[in-house]
């Protein structure tokens, strides 16, 4: 059966539920006036497209049809799900609401992506009160999950079905209120941001700084009272309170309203934490948060942006070393097992042992010239052939050692030996690998430019000394 979407305004939160529906197996209708909608969807749809299937290890269902109608009762008459992204404007709000409910039927669900108003002003003068909601999501909404939901509990029960099919995460509001949970918590950190350049004290630029290589991280993986929690220590939440609760009297802040913290909230909190984390101890706790933020700033370094891109300078430092002495073997990976190149197994998947070859190749490369700026002006190595043979185990945290002999360097083959092993010196896997020297115009093989080489004949000559010596 298919399922039919009515998004009702096509900026960039409509053309985001947009995507995500569609990109879920829904047919979407949408509706808005904007002569510049279509191309504004076009646009959305395009990055969506490219960056919701990446999330998934299995495929996508087969994409619904898109398609803009010139009323929106045309959009809503068949729709299952209606999803209201109008301005944020309580009377133009109710008059498109209206008409909705004129035109929709009566079990359609009718969602509002507003982000400060509450249900019952949403629902002032409807037809049927009950079939509005707030369904308030987060841009981009093709990949952020969280949905925060607040209406009638029957309403948002069926919402919340529909969304967690879709793959996302619905959070029901136990009460209403203005901005509703998320918005209310960033509106105080973006006040606090807007004093801090008012008065001097920091720029944009610092602060999101802050954010990004600090508290952020740590929010992305376990919010708010789960990160204080650990920070507690062995004695939880209640300590945590103890220790830091009394801050919040202090004039740190623009926003000095806070809750007197009793002995009630104290309990309330600290039992409610407690059960947040389940059984994991204070000590596990911290293994999962150290494992969560590596595996996150490792993926920040493959964008080379935020933490990620420090964690590259800082790579770069650690690694620049004095000339290499090619009569000695070459030293061409260093490094340890991180915690997000284990299996199901608890050992290195297979796939990284592929990593690990392209690493030692990479060093080679940049060691006879072919380096960034090389490859910037239009030439390269493409590997061709790879053959491993796996003699061990690698564990997390376990280090490990590529030497690599370079066993071809004349014309357009580069062709390579590498043994990784562990710290006890033992030869974990091996790897025959052969490179092919393209232009990056044609995407062809070519010959290499004569200094690179120049430098793999100088090279291949001092490891042939060296073999011959050992």
């Amino acid at each position: 059966m298919t399922h039919i979407a009515a998004i009702i305004g096509g900026g960039v939160i409509g053309g985001g539920w947009a995507a995500r529906f569609a990109l879920s197996g829904w047919d979407v209708a949408i509706f808005d006036p904007d002569p510049e909608a279509g191309r504004k969807i076009d646009a959305v749809m395009a990055n969506a497209r490219r960056s919701l299937p990446a999330l998934s290890e299995v495929a996508l269902p087969p994409e619904g049809q898109i398609k803009f109608v010139p009323t929106l009762a045309e959009a809503v008459a068949d729709a299952d799900w209606i999803q209201e992204s109008a301005p944020e404007r309580l009377e133009m709000k109710h008059r498109i609401l209206k008409e909705i409910q004129t035109h929709c039927r009566e079990d359609a669900l009718i969602g509002s992506s507003t982000s400060g108003f509450k249900p019952s002003e949403l629902q002032q003068g409807a037809l049927r009160p009950d079939q509005i909601f707030v369904a308030h999501p987060f841009n981009p909404v093709y990949l952020l999950p969280l949905i925060e939901l607040v209406g009638s509990d029957k309403t948002t029960a069926r919402a919340h079905e529909i969304l967690t099919q879709i793959g996302m995460k619905p959070l029901k509001v136990r009460k209403e209120i203005d901005a509703h949970i998320a918005d209310r918590f960033l509106e105080a950190v973006w006040r606090e941001a807007l004093w801090l350049v008012k008065d001097g004290i920091a720029t944009t630029q610092e602060i999101d700084d802050a954010i990004r290589y600090g508290f952020g991280l740590r929010w992305g993986q376990m919010g708010l009272f789960e990160t204080y929690r650990v920070a507690g220590g062995e004695a939880g939440m209640a300590h945590f309170i103890a220790q830091f609760g009394p801050c919040l009297q202090w004039p740190w802040t623009k926003l000095m309203d806070v809750p007197e913290l009793t002995d009630e909230l104290v309990q309330t909190i600290a039992s409610q934490s407690d059960a947040q984390s389940g059984s994991h101890s204070i000590r596990e706790l911290e293994r999962i948060r150290d494992n969560n933020l590596v595996s996150m700033m490792r993926s920040l370094k493959g964008r080379n942006w935020g933490a990620g891109a420090l964690l590259n300078e800082h790579d770069a430092r650690l690694g620049a070393a004095t000339e290499p002495d090619f009569t000695k073997p070459i030293i061409s990976v260093n490094r340890t097992v991180p915690v997000d190149w284990s299996d199901y197994n608890g050992h290195m998947n297979e796939s990284r042992y592929g990593q690990v070859w392209s690493d030692a190749a990479d060093t080679v490369m940049r060691m006879i010239g072919a380096d960034a700026a090389y490859i910037a002006a239009g030439l390269s190595y493409f590997t061709a052939d790879t053959h491993t043979k796996f003699m061990n185990e690698c564990l997390v945290g376990e280090p490990i050692t590529v030497v690599t002999q370079i066993v071809e360097g004349a014309g357009k083959k580069l062709r390579l030996y590498h043994e990784m092993k562990n710290a006890s010196e033992d030869v974990v896997a091996s790897c025959t690998q052969l490179l092919i020297h393209v232009s990056l115009q044609t995407r062809k093989s070519c010959e290499p430019a004569p200094l690179v080489l120049e430098k793999l004949a100088a090279i291949v000559a001092a490891q042939a000394t060296m073999q011959a010596q050992s």
